[in-house]
């Protein structure tokens, strides 16, 4: 099983970044995924989640209105849209799967190395 997560970097405030996670070696369509990310000194906190089918998505309260999250199960990609990017958004993001759906990192089977973001005042 392999996540792969790409497409961090250094923004300016009000900026956007676009995060992709490539997962193989499992049924990508089985699993709900989900995005997390870790600020230094904070614990890894679930940013947003997908249902399998994308029918269905959660944001924390903190992302909503700027980040979307979607998913493409025939090229076993989720992708994270984060627009109007603040300070604060900084921090080390992951992609996760899980069988079932969750928002504690316990929760999720699998996850990828993670991608830096961050956002500059």
């Amino acid at each position: 099983v392999q996540l792969q997560a790409s497409g961090g970097g250094l923004v300016q405030a009000g900026g956007s970044l676009r995060l992709s996670c490539a997962a193989s070696g499992y049924t990508f369509s089985m699993y709900i995924m989900g995005w997390f990310r870790q600020a230094p000194g904070k614990e890894r906190e679930l940013v947003s989640a997908i249902s399998r089918s994308g029918g269905r998505t959660y944001s924390a309260d903190s992302v909503k209105g700027r980040f979307t999250i979607s998913r493409d199960n025939a090229k076993n990609m989720v992708y994270l849209q984060m627009n109007i990017l603040k300070p604060e958004d900084t921090a080390v993001y992951y992609c996760a799967a899980a069988r079932a759906y969750g928002t504690l990192t316990g929760e999720y089977d699998y996850w990828g190395q993670g991608t830096q973001v961050t956002v500059s005042s």
